[in-house]
């Protein structure tokens, strides 16, 4: 279960979630607010840190930060982690601790002081705006499944969404009158992005579609997968990779490079950073800030290929 009953005692029991996991995941869900994605990797990090701990026979709330650098030593030596991803691990440590000693559990944070490793800064993948047309062009025919996936790309392209939030759309969510489509993102904030008039006039189609192929839908999300519940994820990346073929971009697109690029191409279309910001979502601007990078990136190319002395 996502949630469970709050545990009388602190005591693992062999098959079963660690308790601390157990009030670790509830703290993330009920107190922070965090989305589900980012409770679900804190707890798989906690539960591999706690894993380790029992293997040693120690109990976590009394380890010491040298504790705790060497477990992070000792599966950074095991495996080719990326510096996201141990940063990641380290995050979890922190806020694990502090959650501890917020409950008194412990009267020091020994995570508080482990220092992240630097991340070199990647640039996030983008489509140029003739890829995406070709995308947008592929031929769906008659396919509910094909149109579905291109009315989910048309939105993600159109508003910057992230996948989930695409997913989890319902028809009241959508002013179609007025050209705006309120979102639910991470951490439950709530934002309003603008809608453009093409993929308006689109996705007034496919609900009509949608409404003739299942009048009695089992749930009300906007995208449904052929029983008529909600579509998942893993099913619309299938089917996104299908379509990608029939555009000839196999193996270029993913779902978060349509977000990528509705932030690449807004700014390079002069677009200001504030605005591109708050219709991502993004909570600070220097995460959006790194689509100016991208598109700086796209200046020099630009420059070196067509300047005569480039």
């Amino acid at each position: 279960m996502w949630l469970l009953e709050k545990p009388r005692e602190l005591n693992s029991t062999p098959g079963k979630p660690h308790p601390l996991l157990e009030e670790y995941l509830r703290y993330l869900t009920l107190e922070r607010g965090l989305a589900r994605n980012t409770c679900q990797a804190y707890a798989g990090d906690l539960g591999q840190f706690l894993g380790w701990a029992a293997r040693l026979k120690q109990d976590p709330l009394k380890l010491s930060r040298q504790d705790l650098e060497e477990f992070l030593w000792e599966i950074k030596s095991k495996g080719d982690l990326e510096a996201s991803t141990l940063s990641r691990k380290i995050e979890a440590l922190r806020s694990f601790y502090a959650f501890s000693a917020a409950e008194q559990r412990v009267q020091t944070n020994p995570a508080a002081e482990l220092r992240s490793p630097r991340r070199p800064m990647r640039l996030p993948e983008c489509l140029g705006v003739a890829e995406v047309q070709r995308l947008l062009a592929a031929p769906v025919g008659a396919s509910y499944e094909r149109m579905r996936t291109r009315m989910i790309i048309e939105l993600l392209y159109a508003t910057g969404m992230r996948v989930s939030e695409v997913l989890s759309l319902k028809p009241d969510s959508v002013n179609l009158q007025d050209g705006w489509v309120r979102v639910v993102g991470k951490g439950s904030k709530e934002r309003l992005i603008p809608v453009h008039e093409r993929a308006l006039a689109a996705l007034k189609d496919f609900l009509l579609v949608r409404q003739r192929r299942f009048p009695h839908a089992l749930t009300s999300e906007i995208f449904l997968n052929r029983r008529g519940g909600r579509l998942s994820r893993a099913q619309f990346w299938r089917d996104l990779q299908a379509l990608a073929k029939l555009a000839g971009l196999s193996g270029k697109v993913h779902p978060h490079v349509l977000r990528h690029s509705f932030a690449t191409h807004l700014l390079q279309g002069g677009a200001d950073l504030r605005s591109v910001q708050e219709m991502l979502g993004h909570s600070s601007l220097s995460t959006t800030q790194i689509y100016t990078h991208l598109e700086r990136s796209g200046l020099k190319h630009s420059h070196e290929q067509h300047h005569p002395r480039g």
